[in-house]
C-alpha cells in the first residue's frame, strides 16, 4: 500500500537526537502513514494513512528551511514514522536531503523490499534499522493485521544483508507476542553475523492496546545470558 498523494506527508519533527541515528547527531522527521498496525506502537497518531486535519503536520518548505538553517548542527536526519516507504514521494525527498550534504537513516518494517532495495541501489541511505515484528507463525497477529507477507519481510531482509550500508535489525517484544522460542528464530532468520537488537515494551498513552506488558529487568538479563553465546550480535537495549 502507497499513498496516493505526491508529495510527502511530514507529521512531526524532532530538531535533535544522539542516539538515533549510530554516531551521527541528527534531526528526526515523523511521515504520516503505515501499513502495518501493531498494538504496541508507540506511534499510533501516525498509523493512519490520511489526517482529518494538517494540525499535525509541517510542510517541506518549513522542513528544508529548517535544513538549510541547521547545516552547521547536524550531520544527518532520521526518517521514521509511521511507515516511510509508503510515502511516494520519499526517494525525491531523500535526494534534497543528500543535495544539502546530510547522511540519511531510514527506519522501515520492512513490508516493501522493491522500494528499499531501490534507495539503497541509489546511494540514498547511510544507515537503515528494520523492525522485524516477530517469526513468520506469528508475524501477522503481532502486527494487528491478516495474511501479512512475510516473503515480503524476507526479502528485505536478504537486501539488506547483501548490501554495503550499515543496519540492524531490531525487535519490540512483548509479553503476549513473543517468547524465547520466538526470538531465537528471528535470530536463525537474520544470521549470527547481523546486528539484532531486542528492545522491551513499554505502555504510553499512544499504545493501541494498554493491556499488554513488557519484561522485568531479571527477564531481559537472562534473555541477553541466553543468547549471548550463540548470537554474539543480539544485544538487548537498555542493559
Amino acid at each position: 500500500m502507497r499513498l496516493k498523494e505526491e508529495l510527502m506527508v511530514i507529521a512531526g519533527l524532532q530538531k535533535l537526537t544522539t542516539t538515533d541515528f549510530p554516531g551521527v547527531i541528527a534531526a528526526i522527521v515523523f511521515t504520516q502513514g503505515c501499513n502495518l498496525k501493531c498494538p504496541y506502537c508507540q506511534n499510533s497518531s501516525l498509523i493512519p494513512i490520511c489526517i482529518s486535519d494538517n494540525s499535525g503536520t509541517v510542510s517541506e518548505d518549513d522542513f528544508f528551511s529548517f535544513l538549510e538553517k541547521r547545516k552547521k548542527v547536524l550531520d544527518g536526519i532520521v526518517i521514521t514514522g509511521g511507515e516511510p516507504l509508503v510515502q511516494n514521494d520519499l526517494k525525491e525527498f531523500i535526494q534534497k536531503m543528500k543535495a544539502l550534504g546530510y547522511l540519511v537513516k531510514l527506519d522501515t518494517n520492512g513490508t516493501n523490499p522493491e522500494a528499499l532495495a531501490q534507495l539503497l541501489n541509489e546511494n540514498l541511505l547511510d544507515y537503515v534499522a528494520m523492525d522485524v515484528k516477530n517469526d513468520g507463525v506469528n508475524f501477522s497477529k503481532t502486527c494487528g493485521l491478516k495474511g501479512v507477507n512475510m516473503q515480503n519481510i524476507q526479502n528485505s531482509i536478504q537486501v539488506l544483508k547483501t548490501s554495503n550500508v550499515p543496519h540492524e535489525f531490531r525487535t519490540t517484544i512483548v509479553k503476549e507476542f513473543h517468547s524465547e522460542e520466538n526470538i531465537q528464530n528471528i535470530a536463525n532468520m537474520l544470521g549470527k553475523e547481523e546486528t539484532y537488537f531486542i528492545q522491551n515494551f513499554e505502555d504510553s498513552a499512544n499504545v493501541l492496546n494498554h493491556r499488554l506488558h513488557g519484561f522485568t529487568n531479571d527477564e531481559l538479563m537472562s534473555l541477553q545470558r541466553k543468547f549471548e553465546i550463540d548470537y554474539p550480535n543480539l544485544k538487548v537495549r537498555g542493559l
